[in-house]
């Protein structure tokens, strides 16, 4: 059974509460009179409730920590007696995560763990499909992305990429086509980066081959301009203002040095590297913070090997040796360079995969996927840390209080931005696209206890 939390009380013009004086109900019978429907008031009366959280936003950006293959819930953040790791306490009363998470353990206050997360597909290509855009895949239609949805909503900042992707997808361009901005423009989607831990790390588009001055790109773009102006009195193209956007961002991109920089990982000390990892995670997340602290809206950052965390087998022997000691050096090293650079309060963190894994293990010694109940780490950003939402059973096998789905997760991250979380787009085949998608066509709900 589906266990949702009822939707928190809106204020609405002179009644606070989820219910209705005399007065409200005269006021809602002479709407239609104006020709307003019941619905149509209750929808915008939603709106308004959600546009103004816009003005209490601290939020400014968003980075997603990618954990691909998806993590084991009872062996990361929700301890299970099925588990061959111990819980710990953490700096938070009544709050155990897993042993391998030492460092994070002390770091617990800056951030919550949603132990019963539901959703709906069981296979990578499909389940990183779902949490990458809220939508199960559907053949007809292609869903934009949630990085690529934040980017529009909040807009390029500083003349830095907005939306970035560190490294690519371990799994390829199909991966990586979840997202996107599809239908919404290409110009929301991500830009994708080469893995930012390799010797020759560079970002191509950013340089200038060496027979090339800067002088020369600015006359060449000039002369282009005054050609284009010409040859549109001719001839009018839709296409041109899409194409003047790219233009001009990498324009900007080539020619600034604010945003060389804010790729150049040289710049960071050795020991602030170090502390990070020298290996792709590590490093990845270092780029992320350099990223967002730039003026990037929402980096999603990996590292990690192809499905490294899909543990159909040896599964306690690879969190024990490399998955935990990993994710706990990096993230914990980056939570703290956040708060130290006042970064924490404007930043959105997301860790999670694309599902959980079984309670039981198979005869590999490995667990196998499990989109049923799982787990998310969240912080900063105005969220509120040091809390627990929901929980699993006894294994950690199914929801037992508080089911949270995409779509309430969604709702969370869009209100701490600032960004109407009830709004939809229209997709081009003419059906309306919930940017908060949660289960039955409904519209998720921003979980009240973090925010």
């Amino acid at each position: 059974m589906r266990h949702r939390s009822k939707n928190p009380p809106q204020p609405c013009f002179g009644c606070d509460g989820n219910h209705y004086g005399r007065r409200d109900f005269l006021r809602v019978g002479a709407l239609s009179f104006f020709g307003i429907s019941l619905s149509q008031f209750l929808a915008l009366r939603q709106s308004m409730a959600a546009a103004g959280a816009a003005g209490r936003a601290k939020a400014e950006a968003c980075i997603l920590v990618w954990l691909d293959g998806g993590p084991s819930q009872m062996d990361t953040w929700d301890p299970k007696p099925n588990s061959a790791f111990k819980p710990i306490s953490t700096n938070v009363a009544g709050i155990q995560i897993s042993e391998l998470f030492p460092r994070l353990a002390r770091q617990m206050d800056k951030l919550s763990i949603v132990r019963s997360m539901h959703t709906q597909e069981n296979n990578h290509p499909q389940g990183t499909h779902y949490v990458a855009t809220g939508h199960r895949p559907n053949p007809t239609m292609k869903f934009p992305g949630l990085g690529a949805i934040i980017t529009k909503e909040l807009g390029a900042r500083n003349g830095i990429p907005p939306h970035v992707m560190v490294p690519g997808m371990p799994k390829g361009k199909l991966y990586e086509e979840y997202f996107k901005g599809h239908f919404i423009g290409a110009r929301y989607d991500p830009m994708v980066l080469p893995d930012p831990s390799s010797p020759d790390f560079k970002v191509p588009d950013l340089s200038l081959p060496k027979s090339v001055s800067k002088k020369a790109i600015e006359d060449r773009l000039s002369f282009l301009d005054i050609v284009d102006r010409t040859y549109r009195r001719e001839v009018e193209r839709a296409e041109f203002a899409q194409m003047d956007t790219f233009t001009q961002q990498a324009a900007n991109m080539i020619l600034s040095p604010q945003v060389r920089e804010a790729f150049d990982l040289s710049l960071e000390s050795s020991q602030t590297r170090e502390a990070y990892g020298l290996d792709s995670p590590g490093q990845s997340l270092l780029l992320a913070r350099r990223l967002v602290e730039a003026g990037s809206r929402f980096v999603t950052a990996g590292g990690y090997a192809p499905q490294a965390w899909d543990t159909h087998d040896d599964n306690d022997q690879k969190h024990r040796d490399h998955l935990g000691p990993t994710l706990d050096r990096s993230l914990s090293a980056f939570m703290e360079d956040l708060e130290q650079r006042g970064l924490l309060e404007s930043t959105l963190v997301v860790v999670m995969g694309e599902f959980g894994r079984t309670a039981h293990q198979n005869p590999d010694l490995g667990r196998d996927h499990w989109p049923e109940c799982w787990s998310v780490l969240l912080g900063g950003g105005g969220l509120a840390g040091g809390q627990v939402i929901g929980s699993s059973d006894e294994r950690g096998a199914y929801v037992a209080e508080r089911m949270v789905t995409m779509g309430d997760l969604y709702a969370t991250l869009y209100k701490a931005l600032g960004i109407n979380w009830t709004k939809e787009y229209m997709h081009p085949v003419g059906r309306p696209v919930k940017i908060a998608n949660s289960l039955d066509d409904e519209t998720g709900q921003p979980l009240q206890e973090l925010i």
